[in-house]
């Protein structure tokens, strides 16, 4: 391969996160091209993804800047403009409104496949180079550039190689980089359901002492759609997925007290294990780490992906910088700085997902006596409220 042929950066994965990143690199002038195993599926207005996102401020900002927001908005999704938290022991509720914060809404659902959609129609305009189908075979490393060996043979050469392969990465593997794995012997069953009294663009959320259930606001139906995001001990879930739809509406009901008045419709469920997951490195060699390559996290708070294009921001500034003084974008004390700032928020976020999850996800006597006036305190509190809010929206 000549140098002629040499990438500026070569990205594994072209989930949300992945091809965000190859969307914004190639638009501030790198040569990127970008490795999937395999095309997404169209998104389809009649077929709502199943896998929602709880979308913040900040990354809608930088779609925005990408120039598929606007396509994103316009095709559905939901805003919303209030959070409602609550505890079944009691207690308190701690309630976020957009009102109070000077907002038109809080942030937006968005279907995970209508995200990748509109990030796949922008690449070719942005002159990424799109491998696809693509399978990762070998990664060989040396001090001036990281070469990518595909299952076909082919071979990339860039100067940053970044992995956004998922959580079960096999780039992550190739580069030597551990992960600190911690598994909450818990699933997620989502869905959607339909219910008698309207959403009122409010994200809903109930702690039990089986984890919590969340109804997050869906377009359509009059505001009377929800999805369902249902934390469940594994055996609980795989129960739920087996029943008929009646009698998992009945327990679905209960768990959420007839919140939203009675559950009218259900569609297909499914059903994924939840666990904690930190990469033990950000960087190995010219390498980068990022999304959920990097950092799983419980979804109780909703900000998987949020975290995951705060990985793309920052990188995206780093490199910025990098272009303007006509450095390498594969340099090692910069990546090291993003790394250990990326790691250190993203670590933070990850076990205090994790701390809320024990706290409010067992039936001991003491934590159930704390939950309720602790999220009452918040709530009572509006620098704390505010504060809350503002680092969940990236703000």
């Amino acid at each position: 391969m000549s140098r002629r042929d040499m990438l500026d950066v070569a990205i594994v994965g072209a989930g949300v996160v992945g091809a965000a990143a190859a969307l914004a690199l190639a638009r501030d002038g790198w040569n990127v091209a970008l490795v999937e195993a395999r095309e997404p599926p169209r998104w389809r207005m009649d077929q709502p993804d199943l896998r929602v996102y709880a979308f913040a401020p900040d990354n809608a900002a930088l779609l925005d800047d990408l120039g598929v927001w606007t396509s994103i908005r316009d095709a559905r999704v939901q805003p919303y403009r209030g959070m409602r938290v609550w505890d079944a022991a009691g207690g308190d509720e701690l309630h976020f409104d957009a009102d109070a914060f000077g907002r038109r809404e809080l942030g937006w659902i968005v279907e995970n496949a209508l995200l990748v959609d509109r990030l796949w129609s922008a690449l070719p305009a942005a002159g990424v180079r799109v491998v696809c189908p693509g399978q990762l075979a070998a990664l060989e490393q040396d001090e001036a550039h990281a070469t990518l060996e595909l299952d076909d043979g082919a071979r990339l050469r860039a100067r940053l190689v970044i992995a956004a392969d998922g959580g079960d990465s096999r780039l992550r593997a190739l580069a030597g980089i551990d992960t600190y794995t911690h598994d909450y012997g818990q699933n997620a069953l989502v869905a959607f359901v339909d219910h008698e009294r309207p959403h009122e663009a409010t994200c809903w959320q109930r702690f039990l002492p089986t984890g919590p259930i969340a109804f997050l606001p869906f377009a359509g139906e009059d505001g009377h759609r929800s999805s369902i995001v249902w934390t469940l001990p594994e055996t609980e879930a795989t129960r739920l997925l087996q029943v008929d739809d009646t009698a998992f509406l009945r327990e679905l009901d209960h768990a959420f007290a007839g919140t939203l008045g009675t559950l009218t419709t259900v569609s297909k469920r499914v059903a994924f294990p939840l666990r904690r997951q930190l990469a033990q490195a950000s960087v190995a060699g010219r390498v980068a780490v990022i999304g959920d390559a990097a950092h799983v996290v419980h979804p109780l708070a909703g900000q998987g992906v949020n975290l995951g294009l705060r990985d793309v921001a920052q990188l995206r500034a780093l490199l910025q910088k990098q272009r303007a003084a006509n450095r390498d974008p594969g340099a090692p004390a910069p990546l090291a700085r993003w790394a250990r700032e990326r790691r250190s928020e993203n670590a933070l976020a990850a076990y205090s997902f994790d701390g809320l999850n024990r706290l409010f996800s067992n039936d001991n006597l003491l934590a159930t006596l704390a939950r309720g006036p602790l999220l009452g305190l918040v709530g009572k509190l509006p620098p704390l409220r505010h504060a809350f809010w503002k680092r969940a929206a990236g703000l």
